[in-house]
This record gives structure tokens, sequence and C-alpha cells, in this order.
């Protein structure tokens, strides 16, 4: 059963946080990969919101190529068989849903099933894009289109990029920034959750 996600934890309340309630708090920032929660947490202290995420994001860019491709494979797929079925995680429900990909008729369910196939015979994983930048779904399939061109490092680079722009968004509903800090408005500014 889904539950509404908690209100955003403020910075004060966060920074105050044990390794196991932090951890429990951003382990689910990253789809499926609380490992990289638990990784972040020993660079802090973080002095601003920007800190943390960019603490996260370099946990996932420096981490073994075979858990990178552990962390892109553990995505699931725009309306796939996991939004079908109702078992994505409540942040990937909320965000496909937003661009209405929970809820398709027959002929675009289609495209985006071969576009998905495409893109997973191609990279071997599925095609992972933060949502919250686009403004369409028509958006959203011209940038899938777009990706398949590239070769594997640059769409691995790119997967990886996409995947950490998931966690801007879902880090913004967790933690709410620190006040007054210019990187954080800076890094928060123009980016739509």
């Amino acid at each position: 059963m889904n539950t509404a996600p908690p209100a955003p934890m403020t910075w004060k309340a966060l920074t105050s946080l044990d390794e196991a309630a932090f951890c429990a708090r951003l382990g689910a920032v990253v789809e499926h990969s609380p490992w990289v929660a638990q990784q972040a947490w020993a660079h802090r202290p973080f002095d601003h919101w920007q800190a943390l995420f960019e603490a996260m994001a370099g946990v996932i860019h420096e981490a073994p190529p075979a858990r990178q491709l552990a962390l892109l494979r553990s995505h699931p797929e725009l309306a796939g068989q996991e939004a079908r079925a109702g078992t994505m995680t409540t942040d990937s429900q909320s965000e496909q849903g937003r661009l209405g990909l929970l809820a398709l008729d027959a002929a675009t369910v289609a495209r985006i099933e071969a576009l998905n196939q495409r893109y997973r015979e191609r990279f071997g994983y599925p095609f992972i894009v933060a949502l919250r930048l686009h403004d369409s779904l028509a958006s959203v399939l011209l940038a899938g289109e777009a990706r398949l061109r590239h070769d594997e490092a640059t769409e691995r680079r790119l997967a990886l990029q996409q995947v950490c722009e998931v966690m801007r968004g879902r880090l913004a509903l967790a933690v709410s920034p620190d006040p007054l800090s210019p990187s954080t408005v800076t890094a928060l500014a123009g980016s739509p959750s």
C-alpha cells in the first residue's frame, strides 16, 4: 500500500540525525539504491543543501562501473511492466503520473514500449529521464529518440546525470533547502518538482 511521502524535513533537523536516521530518511531518493545515502554519510558535515546533493551525486559518479550499471538497471521503464502492475515506488508513480504515463492510450503505450525495448537492447538498462524537467510526454519521447543515437560511454554518463536529476527532485521533496544559502537558491532555481 502506498502512503503519502512525509513532509520535507528542515535542514536543521536533517543535520542533527545520526547515521541510521539519515540513511532511513534519504535512502529512497535514489531508486532502490540506499547505498548512495549510506556512502554519502561519510562526506558530512554538509554545509548546505547543495553540498548534500553534490556528495550524493559524487557517490553515484564515483561508484565502480558494475555498481553504476546495477543502479541504472534498478529503475523502472517508462509506462512499463511495473507501472502496469502498480509496483513502482511512490516517487516513480508520482513522477510518471505527472505526465500521464500511467493512463495512456494503446497507440502511445506501443510507442513507449518500442522505445523502451530499443533502448534496453542498445544499452542494457532502462531509458532513465528526469521527468520533472519535461513539460510533456512528447518532449520525453523526443529525448529518448535522440539518446538512442549516443555511443555507450556518452549515454552511460548522461543516464547517470539523469539519475542525479531525479535524485535532486526527490531530495528537494525530502529536505527543505537551508535558508538563505546562495548555492542552494542557485541549484534549485528553475528546477520544477
